[in-house]
């Protein structure tokens, strides 16, 4: 990942997330692309008074196993891009294929009451940039 594909985080599978069949767990893909997520949300551009994000919600489909040591690149998209909304997917690929795609969906919230809050402007218009 640099400051040109802020999206794109590539993943050596490490030993600890291998399960007894030899793959890589199923918790460590969620676990994984949100990292990739946090580290692409670093570049979202300032906000005075920026909202708070939450999960709402993550789904996990998964197409192939990863093994150990396997490298795939971890690409965050913007799915939806609601009002107090957004939808992104995180797909993990390995080579040509898709090992497995993390939808998650976060809500901004106010800071100090917790109570859903609007998208700021700006960075609605960073994340269109991502929309799949």
């Amino acid at each position: 990942m640099d400051e040109l594909h802020p999206e794109r985080t590539e993943l050596r599978v490490p030993y600890r997330d291998i399960d007894m069949h030899g793959r890589m767990h199923t918790a460590a893909y969620i676990e994984h692309a949100e990292e990739a997520l946090a580290r692409f949300w670093q570049y979202r551009p300032e906000v005075e008074n920026e909202p708070a994000y939450v999960v709402r919600k993550v789904g996990c489909t998964f197409y192939r196993g990863l093994k150990n040591g396997e490298t795939a690149d971890l690409v965050v998209r913007a799915a939806k891009i609601g009002g107090k909304s957004i939808g992104f997917n995180v797909a993990v690929q390995a080579g040509n294929h898709i090992a497995a795609e993390v939808e998650l969906l976060w809500t901004a919230v106010n800071r100090v009451n917790g109570e859903p809050a609007p998208l700021p402007e700006a960075t609605r218009d960073w994340l269109f940039s991502f929309l799949d």
